[in-house]
């Protein structure tokens, strides 16, 4: 089975005037965000990654913020998003009228660029909150397991510059302890750093060699969540 995927490069003026993320705050050695509980947010169904990792991002809130499909379907519907979206444009969209549910809205705070080849860079924006990435996922699409589970591993990707998907980079550290947060055995090599990455309802771990030769673009949203109450 092939995962809809639906994401456009952002335009690269967009992502040549954003301002980038700098480090100003310390940065943990490892973090993950693991919610409860994981959905597609009909990813299974429609091409709406862009949107779906918004919604995984508000999951990460503390308390947890989950975002049902019909919302996530109405919000994507509205915006022309529910089957294709730059990342840019649902992070925009997403800072002047977000989810609206159960009497709130969620909008995402201001959001800066992320250089995601600069490792501490990354990180530190990791630490702040997950960062919304756009990849090539033809080579992702063969490691996430169908129906997805959290614990897949990522290596030995090659360069592909085809951007078309919209993960969420949502921790960093030594990739056996990712994938012992996961619940995953370890590998012989797990003492290498790795990412921890959501998509299509599950997290898994990429290593940074891979990460790097699929990513195309990075975001990071502060704060993830803006809550606008009544």
């Amino acid at each position: 089975m092939t995962f809809p995927r639906g994401a456009f490069p952002s335009p690269r003026h967009r992502l040549a005037a954003a301002t980038p993320h700098a480090v100003t705050t310390p940065t943990p050695p490892c973090c993950i965000y693991i919610p409860s509980k994981l959905s597609f947010w009909l990813n299974n169904i429609d091409g709406d990654c862009c949107t779906a990792e918004e919604a995984f991002a508000k999951a990460t809130h503390q308390p947890e913020i989950l975002i049902s499909d019909f919302e996530v379907g109405k919000w994507a519907s509205a915006h022309g998003f529910l089957n294709g979206a730059s990342l840019y444009a649902v992070l925009e969209a997403m800072t002047k009228a977000g989810f609206a549910q159960a009497g709130n809205t969620y909008n995402d705070g201001p959001f800066n660029s992320v250089d995601w080849t600069n490792a501490a860079i990354l990180r530190n924006a990791i630490a702040l909150g997950p960062v919304k990435v756009g990849v090539a996922a033809a080579q992702l699409e063969n490691v996430v397991p169908n129906p997805p589970k959290n614990g897949w591993f990522a290596t030995g990707f090659t360069p592909d510059p085809n951007e078309d998907h919209c993960p969420s980079l949502c921790g960093y550290g030594p990739i056996n302890w990712l994938l012992w947060k996961l619940g995953a055995p370890p590998v012989s090599y797990g003492k290498r750093p790795g990412y921890a990455m959501f998509t299509w309802d599950s997290i898994g771990v990429i290593d940074v060699p891979s990460m790097l030769a699929i990513t195309g673009e990075a975001w990071l949203r502060r704060p993830t969540t803006v809550i606008i109450t009544g």
